[in-house]
């Protein structure tokens, strides 16, 4: 009986010591636990950014925004400018007063809401009539001055606001956010902190004085400033803001550091506190030329874990390169801020978020740590999903990594498995632009071969499983992401 017992221990300690050993020397290793689950809200869809209003009459804007709500889940979208003269908003009638025309927003709120999407509205810019000065800003001359008459600024803002609830209920606008301006401190204001101050006092108690249930907030600022200015003045004006909004690029800190987005966003939270709301309400990889590469879907999927549960909203900046803040760019791969260039040929970006919005509604703990690499795992009723990314700044050292993970705790019997990768190889349609010559204008059939090469390629995924425990191990290029699921029942 002894020797039994001595034999099933050595048996035990070798199938130990082989679980422990599946995983190569030398490689990253992770491990996620499906019994150490917690909440994973996909609170990056709530919204997402686009140029300016005009566009939303567009087709080729409407045709992107559509691929985007319906691939990547994004449920609400903020543009700016829905007061600018292109619209027509503001005219005079034959006695010279001043009267309004709702078509072309109802043209661009219509089209949004009968796809199931909300705006997100950005109360600007100033309509000629009512502008103080002359000072604009872009290719469409939006008026970044200050109104010369409050009493006709805080008029117009009560007949749209009346005009949008009459024409969608108060059931579907009180679910739509209304920000005052946009980034008042970087360029869009033509004054000063007190003026814009004082433009979101009188906007804000124009809605709220007709609307008090809509949710209006302020001031969208760039790089996360006057949010302690903010709150201040409205507590001093006895107000409540509904959210605070503000603006965060990677590059807006310099040196250039990996988790810069977490840091900031974590003083922001501190700053407004546990309990209001705090929208981010522009963010991207970086000003700088590097959203047409694998560069920004590696960026997506480090920053969308690493600042979980912090900010409320969080809307990259933007779904298409259809956009004209410079112009109209006629080059299908211009480092414009589009997840889809103006052919709708989807970037390595749009892939990410496309992945991201495959992940499930719970989150396993993952333990294992490295300087470039990383993973997050989701569950859902049948599907795990394992996300991989390899990413650093640009200049920083990275390198092809081989990471093992093991997932334990899984429950039912796996079905399915496959591997889906975006790196240089995979989903990298600017590289076979290049390799066609860059044309500027490609044809029906080059175009349809660069959506072709866009798209994923899946892969079978070896692993080896051990009761309710597998792992597997794959390498991952530099700047890349990959994603292994697996279906279970």
């Amino acid at each position: 009986m002894s020797k039994l017992i001595v034999s099933l221990f050595v048996t035990l300690f070798l199938l130990q010591l082989v679980s422990s050993q599946e995983c190569e020397t030398g490689s990253v290793q992770f491990t996620a636990d499906l019994n150490n689950l917690s909440d994973w809200d996909h609170y990056w869809e709530r919204t997402v950014g686009s140029g300016h209003a005009v566009l939303a009459l567009r087709e080729d804007w409407r045709r992107a925004l559509a691929l985007s709500h319906e691939k990547l889940g994004f449920q609400s979208v903020r543009f700016h400018g829905i007061f600018d003269d292109d619209l027509s908003v503001v005219q005079l009638d034959s006695n010279g007063s001043i009267i309004y025309s709702w078509y072309d927003v109802d043209q661009a709120y219509d089209y949004i809401v009968e796809l199931g999407m909300a705006p997100y509205v950005e109360l600007s810019f100033m309509p000629e009539l009512l502008a103080s000065g002359n000072a604009t800003i872009f290719h469409y001359k939006g008026n970044i001055t200050p109104p010369k008459n409050y009493t006709q600024w805080s008029n117009l803002i009560q007949a749209f606001i009346t005009h949008v609830v009459d024409r969608y209920g108060m059931d579907v606008v009180s679910q739509w956010q209304f920000e005052i301006w946009n980034e008042p401190n970087c360029g869009f204001w033509s004054s000063d902190q007190t003026n814009y101050f004082k433009l979101l006092l009188e906007t804000f108690n124009a809605i709220k004085s007709i609307y008090p249930q809509l949710s209006v907030g302020g001031p969208a600022t760039c790089q996360s400033a006057w949010i302690p200015e903010t709150l201040a003045f409205a507590k001093a004006n006895g107000i409540q803001l509904d959210f605070v909004s503000t603006h965060e690029y990677p590059t807006d800190i310099q040196p250039l550091q990996r988790n810069i987005m977490k840091q900031v966003l974590t003083k922001s939270r501190q700053e407004v506190g546990p309990n209001m709301k705090l929208y981010y309400s522009e963010y991207n990889d970086g000003l700088f030329f590097r959203h047409d590469t694998t560069y920004a879907s590696a960026f997506i999927m480090f920053n969308i874990p690493d600042v979980y549960g912090i900010a409320d909203i969080f809307s990259w900046w933007c779904f298409s390169d259809v956009f004209e803040e410079q112009g109209q760019q006629s080059v299908p791969f211009n480092q414009g801020f589009g997840l889809l260039t103006i052919y709708d040929i989807p970037k390595p970006s749009f892939k990410a978020f496309e992945l991201l919005h495959e992940t499930g509604k719970m989150r396993a703990n993952v333990t294992g740590e490295h300087p470039t690499a990383g993973v997050f795992t989701t569950l859902s009723d049948d599907e795990i999903m394992v996300i991989i990314y390899n990413h650093n700044i640009p200049d920083a050292p990275i390198a092809n990594e081989t990471i093992c993970v093991t997932l334990e705790n899984i429950q039912g019997t796996i079905t399915d498995s496959y591997l889906r990768r975006i790196d240089h190889d995979n989903c990298n349609p600017i590289a076979t632009w290049t390799a066609m010559g860059s044309p500027e204008y490609p044809t029906k059939s080059q175009i349809d071969q660069l959506k072709a090469a866009a798209e994923f390629n899946y892969q079978p995924i070896d692993f080896n499983q051990n009761g309710n425990s597998l792992t597997f191990t794959l390498e991952v290029m530099p700047q890349g992401v990959a994603a292994v699921t697996f279906k279970f029942q």
